[in-house]
């Protein structure tokens, strides 16, 4: 069979799955309006401190549109230990081209860099931009963050960590805040791989080891009323990190009046959901519309 039969029948594929999708927890308005135009990017922006452990970069996407625009940080998966920014590039191109600024971020991997390494990472990139709003065109009021596996679990503690949160010392605080939060496949609870090979290399201990530490570490024990507006995609037969965790997420975040959103395709898995989400791409970026352009 030729490419262009090959082409199609995916594309038929993934229409007919996004078609079953589930999506629950309707709580945007989808007929918003996005922009759309071109951008520029400013490549390998290091982001870190001088006395940072070791330099760390973001490539941001910035519409060419006159500013200033809502923000997305964006932040990639790969099980806390590897893969790369470059895997959220097509996401960040989208985002840039509806009208938000893409902080698209690489971050410290462990068994180098234990917990909480990553996320004080992703707090200093949340600095980098307050402190660099002019030159990068962003409305510090309106930041969300997007992610993906790993990414997600950062991006969604981004969302819950409220004051007087011990993850939000030494290096969080107001600047530190998003307004909404898009996560697909996340880990929302670690302790159900209490003793997983990559939970256990990311906290350096098993959870009976360190329980206090593990719970701190799972998104789904600091869901309060008041954190981000919260969009949760995931694959329904994802056996890396079950439904149940996005399922489990929303449900706490619906007891406490969080504005969630749970889109679900029925049989894509955890690969197959990242490399097929064309639909949660777009359901996701107008839940970010509504809650930053608003």
């Amino acid at each position: 069979m030729g490419d262009g039969f090959c082409a199609l029948l995916l594309a038929a594929t993934t229409l007919a799955l996004c078609a079953c999708a589930s999506h629950t927890g309707l709580t945007a308005d989808k007929q918003i309006t996005l922009e759309t135009g071109e951008f520029r990017v400013l490549w390998d922006q290091v982001y870190t401190p001088e006395d940072w452990p070791e330099p760390i970069a973001a490539d941001v996407y910035i519409p060419q549109r006159s500013g200033p625009h809502p923000a997305v940080l964006v932040v990639h998966g790969g099980g806390w230990e590897r893969r790369k920014r470059q895997d959220m590039d097509e996401i960040a191109s989208y985002l840039a081209r509806h009208g938000f600024v893409a902080v698209n971020i690489s971050y410290r991997f462990a068994p180098a860099h234990r917990w909480p390494a990553q996320l004080h990472d992703l707090q200093q990139a949340m600095r980098w931009i307050h402190q660099h709003a002019a030159k990068l065109q962003v409305d510090t009021d309106r930041i969300g963050g997007f992610g993906y596996s790993a990414g997600a679990h950062l991006v969604t503690l981004l969302g819950v960590i409220d004051d007087g949160d011990p993850l939000d010392q030494p290096y969080g605080g107001r600047a530190t805040r998003i307004q909404a939060v898009v996560a697909g496949g996340t880990p929302s609870d670690l302790r159900v791989w209490p003793d997983g090979d990559l939970t256990t290399q990311l906290m350096g201990s098993s959870y009976g080891d360190n329980p206090d530490a593990w719970d701190g570490a799972s998104p789904i024990t600091h869901v309060t009323e008041g954190d981000a507006p919260t969009f949760l995609y995931h694959g329904g037969i994802d056996t890396l990190v079950s439904p149940d965790q996005a399922k489990n997420l929303k449900a706490a975040m619906d007891r406490a009046g969080v504005p969630v959103e749970l889109y679900v395709v029925p049989y894509l898995g955890h690969i197959s959901m990242f490399t097929l989400n064309n639909s949660a791409i777009r359901e996701a970026t107008r839940f970010l519309g509504y809650y930053l352009r608003r």
